[in-house]
């Protein structure tokens, strides 16, 4: 279905990895989640600036453009 597809990719740019989760994809979820983590972790410590932040915002989109081409 379309709109849980449009739902899961949604899910996965607010919180890598949830989406992919709902999908069935646990393990890959989970991964990418703890990616989240220690990607933020970076930018905050050394890379807080506009280019850290866009960083962090393409990792999103390339979480929600997964979890929506894996439905």
């Amino acid at each position: 279905m379309e709109s849980n597809a449009l739902r899961n990719g949604l899910l996965s740019f607010i919180i890598p990895g949830l989406g992919q989760a709902i999908n069935g994809d646990k393990q890959k979820g989970i991964v990418m989640f703890i990616i989240l983590i220690l990607l933020n972790i970076i930018i905050y410590f050394f890379i807080n600036n506009r280019f850290g932040h866009l960083i962090s915002i393409i990792y999103s989109l390339y979480a929600a453009h997964d979890a929506y081409k894996s439905y």
